[in-house]
């Protein structure tokens, strides 16, 4: 008997601000710039990435270029999508 595995939907995952903010914070912990980038992007898809692209001033297209695998977006791009999706970074001692 085979058993059947269903895909990893990270997108899935993120169902509510407290889920959202624990799955970015662990992220930014890694210190991974590229995992950072694909955090962005599964966070945008669950809010809507027409809808961000609006409330950053990026096109949809270009939203989805800056958070593509492997993308290497500026930093103030970042900080645009970052707004637009409704999150706040904060600095806190190591």
């Amino acid at each position: 008997m085979k058993e059947k595995l269903l895909p990893f939907d990270m997108v899935a995952m993120l169902d509510s601000d407290e889920s959202i903010s624990e799955y970015l914070s662990q992220v930014l912990a890694d210190g991974d710039s590229d995992e950072l980038i694909r955090a962005l992007g599964y966070i945008a898809k669950t809010k809507g990435m027409a809808k961000v692209a609006d409330a950053s001033g990026l096109g949809r297209e270009s939203l989805y270029k800056a958070l593509a695998p492997g993308a290497k977006p500026r930093f103030d791009t970042v900080l645009k999508v970052v707004r637009a999706l409704g999150i706040k970074l904060r600095a806190e001692p190591a």
